[in-house]
């Protein structure tokens, strides 16, 4: 990090309060040579980019690799990491319970354990309306781990709230309706869910400015099927078919992402992954990842940029390797 960046602990408020997912990556054990030391930690953002030291840049592909799939799945996992091969001798990495041992022939000697804990926004269900099942929804939601924004009425919604939501509900019986699905239609919100009778439904739904695939994207009646009457089994429904369409998605769509900064050309955003062709590693494709375009027509990703000047010396090669 830069002098001027602020502490991790800053950051790590600071996008836990913007609802951005990342992953708290922290050294918990070092043999030398390794350059990182016990207690030392880094921010790895789901585009990939990593903020604080946990080691040199080999390890630290290492590392990105392992924290976007940690993101992905949610669950924690102990990362080491050695020059010497696994135990099985493959090369592969070595799946544990709850933990992960990667060979990366890169490193200059010794090895690292690394603390991976993603560390992912609490869900985000926006509500219009104060009708009995709306109330319902604010009184079940946070039973569930859910935050709930209550709404009075469409002025009372931000499009910044809306895009930060996974969920909206609205339940607010013809009041302010039309201008706040299509707010979240074009948001990109998850869930987007209308209390209504399935006539009134279609009639709202046909009179949106919106064409036939952004009108499916709404639910109406909203709520799984399940006999409901009363709002409280109303509400619990609605919930049901937001936790199915909630933890059904990925975190790149499931939550916010933080924009990087501008750059002239954008890899990806860390969900696509290639193999170093010197040292045989996988890293991650995003912005800072080294690559060459020498040696043909497909582009070449790397570690680190020792191993980019080494297949760029000889890139016939690494591609004779790669046929054989």
């Amino acid at each position: 990090m830069s002098p001027t960046a602020p502490p991790l602990e800053a950051r790590m408020a600071e996008l836990t309060g913007r609802h951005v997912p990342f992953v708290k990556a922290t050294v918990v054990r070092a043999r030398r040579p390794a350059s990182a030391r016990p207690g030392d930690t880094a921010l790895v953002l789901a585009d990939g980019r990593v903020e604080g030291f946990v080691g040199g840049a080999c390890a630290e592909a290492t590392v990105r690799v392992q924290a976007l799939r940690t993101l992905r799945s949610g669950e924690s996992l102990l990362l080491r990491i050695s020059p010497e091969e696994t135990a099985d001798g493959t090369g592969e990495p070595v799946v544990e319970e709850g933990a992960v041992s990667v060979a990366n022939p890169c490193l200059s000697g010794g090895e690292l354990e690394i603390f991976l804990e993603p560390l992912r926004p609490v869900p985000r269900v926006v509500v219009l309306g104060e009708s009995p099942i709306a109330r319902a929804l604010a009184a079940f939601g946070p039973v569930l781990g859910y935050e709930i924004t209550e709404a009075a009425g469409a002025d009372g919604i931000t499009p910044e709230e809306l895009a930060g939501s996974q969920a909206l509900v609205i339940a607010s019986h013809g009041r302010g309706e039309e201008p706040v699905l299509v707010s979240a239609v074009r948001a990109g919100v998850p869930y987007i869910g209308l209390v209504a009778s399935p006539r009134r439904g279609a009639a709202v739904l046909d009179a949106l400015p919106l064409g036939a695939e952004d009108r499916a994207r709404i639910h109406t009646p909203a709520g799984l099927w399940i006999g409901a009457r009363t709002p409280g089994e109303i509400a619990v429904s609605i919930l049901a078919e937001v936790i199915q369409a909630v933890r059904g998605r990925s975190v790149e769509v499931e939550v916010e992402v933080e924009a990087p900064p501008e750059t002239p050309e954008s890899p990806g955003t860390g969900s696509v992954t290639a193999v170093d062709p010197v040292c045989g590693m996988t890293v991650s494709v995003v912005d800072s990842t080294p690559y060459s375009d020498e040696g043909g027509d497909e582009r070449r990703w790397f570690c680190c940029a020792g191993c980019r000047a080494a297949y760029e010396k000889d890139p016939a090669r690494y591609a004779k390797a790669d046929a054989s």
